[in-house]
């Protein structure tokens, strides 16, 4: 009985140090392992009073480093409208999405945001709503820009004015490519922007912000506080509500950002 203890206790032993050099080689494996796979698919939302097309630049930069694009054509009707289109475009992703919205599509990003698929969140001088809340209830707790004017027609759809469109909207861009914009600008329906997200994706999601800080649309302070809110990683870029067609380099940055997870 003796020698048959001492036999399992050596094995016991054996088998022990042999479990001890696994894990060890587990641990170091592992975090290799879940690196393997990092992020490739990118979406983006874009706003009101714009298209996917303003986003030409970005869509470039990110391509080229490897990354798959693919610019959402929302329809700006309503939020549920444009949730389905972000949400029909997520569905064609082979794996997870970093999810970007502009502007008014922050609103649209936090309700689709909660999709399986999307990994992470970056809001583009945009809105970061709560669940119950409307980007109204956001643009009325700081001064807007005298240059920030809208009109709407008599279903309330509402344009940018065409007047102020430039200094309003774009103000460091090119007045040629300002006027094309303006021309070729796409509305959207009044009501979207009282209208409350029923999700919050931030709240389960890490999210990337950019604060504008040209910005004539959205007062800088209010992306800024929404971002802190909703414990978003805020980078401040220099530019107008367009930073993204100014500034490419460095939206596309934070983005990759996103993808990597920093």
């Amino acid at each position: 009985m003796k020698i048959v203890s001492i036999k399992n206790s050596s094995l016991n032993k054996y088998l022990i140090a042999a479990f001890v050099i696994f894990s060890g080689l587990l641990i170091r494996v592992n975090p290799v392992a879940a690196q393997s796979h990092p992020i490739k698919n990118i979406v983006i939302v874009h706003g009101a009073f714009g298209d996917g097309s303003g986003w030409r630049a970005v869509y470039n930069i990110l391509t080229k480093k490897g990354y798959h694009v693919t610019i959402v054509q929302n329809p700006l009707t309503s939020l549920n409208d444009d949730v389905e289109a972000t949400n029909r475009i997520l569905a064609q992703q082979d794996g997870p999405v970093v999810l970007v919205g502009h502007s008014w599509a922050g609103v649209v990003i936090t309700q689709a945001g909660v999709d399986t698929k999307v990994a992470a969140l970056v809001y583009v001088a945009a809105f970061e709503p709560d669940k119950g809340e409307t980007a109204n209830q956001w643009s009325v707790t700081q001064p807007k820009a005298p240059s920030m004017r809208v009109t709407a027609d008599p279903k309330g759809v509402v344009f940018f004015d065409r007047t102020t469109f430039h200094e309003g909207y774009c103000a460091d861009l090119p007045k040629a490519l300002a006027d094309f914009m303006n021309a070729s600008q796409q509305p959207i329906v009044g009501a979207c922007f009282g209208t409350p997200v029923t999700e919050a994706a931030w709240k389960d999601k890490p999210s990337f912000g950019i604060v504008a800080t040209e910005d004539h649309a959205i007062n800088p302070t209010i992306e800024r506080n929404m971002y802190k809110r909703a414990h978003t990683k805020i980078t401040e870029i220099k530019g107008s509500h367009a930073v993204f067609i100014s500034q490419p380099e460095a939206v596309a940055q934070v983005i990759i950002n996103a993808a990597q997870k920093k």
